[in-house]
């Protein structure tokens, strides 16, 4: 199995005093320890306007990660469509992967957060559309060469992609889906599904079957395998993981439940966002620190022993190609998160990486894109 890591961005102490540029260099601290700890994958998250994380910009940080490290593949979780401009996407990502030699892991997903539709003066209940006008003119365009399309929202004349796409990207493209009608659309546009857990293990893998099916019938081909990421609290001591676990896993939850305004009842007025209503109305009846406890049980944590048979657990239901963790959230201690990204590289890494082990992608066995293979 691939294991990367992910770093968020997140301050939530900003009232008392910890400045943003404080948070930056405690997280690049971690991302640039990566690669020497063994993890195969540095991943970012694009979020903006509030302290739940941020990171306006995450090939721009990936780019940062992709200079200073020079084997780790460089995993966006996700570029969020709605909030940018196909083209700009289609040629940043192009970039990137030409800087990197090909090491570029390109995930996509439609946003989720009211704040952030706002500020960028994009209606939420378009966003499934634009998602999928935008996905498809991108990767046809990745694949082509050129981005062109005409859609309702989207309106690209005929543009080349420059630098071009030296490699296709089949096959590490994949987009987080939530809801069974997304997972429909990402079989449709031939994406693998990134699952960050937010149900029961046993839902996601029921809905991963549907997806595998219909890939199956759509493309007659078999679908990538899924692409796992979740929080980590690892200590060799079991009472310091779970104290960890219920302090900083919860206080993730906690700035979960703020960002994306669970308490709201927007979800329920917004098109295409039907789903998350039933969880509003689940934290309703179950209430904040009781969602808390569900959250938490859904991650990794205990002692290393713990972990990896957690993550073991979530491979024999889903048949993941790989797994990331995120080391340091909801204001973790660096020296706390240090030892949690420490702990886990040399204590469950080595048996993750014999789990399933078949590779996540081979840059010297790609074709190349469409546009190239035909010149």
């Amino acid at each position: 199995m691939h294991v990367g890591m992910a770093t968020i961005f997140q301050n939530p102490d900003r009232d008392n005093g910890v400045s943003d540029h404080t948070v930056y260099q405690k997280e690049m601290t971690l991302a640039l320890m990566a690669e020497d700890l063994g993890y195969e994958s540095v991943w970012g998250v694009e979020h903006h306007f509030t302290d739940y994380t941020m990171t306006p910009d995450v090939v721009q940080f990936l780019s940062y990660v992709g200079g200073a490290c020079k084997k780790v593949k460089l995993g966006t979780m996700v570029v969020v469509l709605p909030w940018n401009d196909p083209m700009r996407v289609a040629e940043k990502i192009s970039q990137l992967d030409c800087m990197s030699n090909g090491r570029v892991i390109f995930g996509i997903g439609r946003g989720l957060g009211r704040v952030e539709f706002e500020g960028f003066r994009v209606e939420m209940g378009e966003s499934r559309e634009r998602f999928v006008e935008s996905a498809t003119m991108i990767l046809d365009g990745l694949e082509q060469g050129y981005c062109e399309y005409s859609g309702d929202h989207i309106k690209q004349p005929k543009a080349r992609i420059r630098p071009e796409p030296f490699a296709s990207f089949k096959n590490r493209t994949y987009a987080a889906a939530v809801s069974p009608e997304s997972s429909e659309i990402m079989a449709k546009l031939g994406l693998g599904i990134l699952v960050i857990p937010q149900k029961p293990w046993e839902e996601h893998a029921a809905e991963l079957k549907n997806y595998n099916e219909l890939f199956m019938k759509m493309h007659g081909v078999a679908a990538p395998r899924p692409y796992i990421g979740a929080w980590i609290a690892c200590d060799k001591d079991p009472n310091k993981a779970e104290a960890m676990a219920r302090e900083y896993i919860a206080g993730y939850w906690n700035s979960v439940v703020k960002h994306y305004e669970m308490g709201s009842d927007h979800f329920a007025s917004t098109k295409g966002y039907e789903y998350y209503e039933k969880l509003t109305e689940t934290i309703a009846e179950q209430g904040i620190s009781g969602m808390a406890d569900f959250f938490m049980d859904l991650q990794v944590w205990g002692t290393p022993e713990q972990c990896f048979e957690k993550i073991k657990d979530i491979h024999s239901r889903t048949d993941c190609c790989g797994f990331t963790g995120v080391f340091r959230y909801a204001g973790m201690p660096l020296e706390m998160a240090q030892s949690n990204l420490t702990t886990f590289a040399r204590e469950v890494m080595p048996e993750l990486k014999l789990l399933g082990h078949r590779p996540l992608f081979d840059m010297e066995e790609d074709e190349a894109p469409a546009f190239m293979a035909a010149e």
